[in-house]
């Protein structure tokens, strides 16, 4: 009996180093930080959820072509992300009350398997944060969906006049600057002294922000940003791989 259990636990750990190889390749040591991680940020449009809201906002507004060649623009990083928002807002002026419609008429559509994984990390006691260039208002009916709190979302602010009419955004966010989310993950690691911080995204925004994180996981499961698919370590195309990792690579860890 007791040598039974010796050759379980060793193809145990065979099979974890298996599991490994095979994942990442040369990168296991990724999967080793994901493993461990200690907080994860998700980056919200095309990532934790389906669709840019942005872009879902424009066409709303009547204004979505415009919109969405400048979007493109900004997640494939060759203009400045402020930049960006400025021309994009300009453009579509969303008033008080548009965005009160949209957010009515447009529940969050998220993305196929993120609800388990973040179960999964929240069994875990990982720390999720939402950190995103888009808009905290429409934001924080995401977080709602997948019992983010509200002190855990870094977005952009819009600034209205006493009428509800669009005047432009709060420019003081750390979400509106070029290089902003690498700031928002600088200011939680200071805060909180993650040692495992995992970044998740889409765009290469998202990827800029690694460092200051730990490690970047790129995402294509919604859309594929040639330049993040070129150039992360790691990328994965649906969010099962990764709950995945954290099912097999925990439970071989056990044995």
């Amino acid at each position: 009996m007791i040598q039974s259990d010796t050759n379980y636990r060793t193809s145990g750990l065979v099979f974890l180093n298996f599991f490994l190889l095979v994942t990442m390749g040369s990168n296991d040591e990724l999967v080793k930080l994901w493993l461990s991680a200690d907080a994860v940020c998700f980056d919200v449009d095309s990532t934790l959820c389906k669709e840019e809201a942005i872009d879902e906002l424009a066409k709303f507004c009547g204004v979505g072509e415009e919109i969405r060649k400048c979007t493109i623009e900004a997640m494939n990083g060759n203009i400045s992300f402020q930049d960006a928002l400025r021309t994009r807002l300009n453009i579509i002026k969303p008033s008080k009350s548009i965005l009160k419609q949209f957010i009515e008429t447009h529940p969050p559509k998220l993305t196929d398997g993120v609800k388990d994984l973040i179960l999964i990390l929240q069994k875990k006691n990982i720390d999720i944060y939402l950190i995103s260039g888009g808009f905290r208002t429409i934001i924080e009916t995401v977080a709602k969906e997948v019992n983010i709190p509200k002190d855990h979302i870094f977005a952009n602010r819009l600034q209205f006049d006493q009428d509800g009419n669009y005047v432009s955004f709060d420019k003081a966010e750390l979400t509106a600057k070029s290089g902003g989310k690498g700031q928002v993950i600088q200011l939680l690691k200071d805060k909180h002294n993650y040692s495992n911080l995992i970044m998740i995204g889409d765009g290469a925004t998202d990827m800029e922000a690694s460092p200051p994180a730990d490690a970047f996981i790129g995402f294509g499961g919604n859309v594929v940003r040639k330049k993040v698919k070129e150039e992360a370590k790691w990328f994965v195309m649906s969010f099962a791989e990764l709950t995945n990792v954290f099912k097999n690579g925990s439970n071989n860890m056990e044995v």
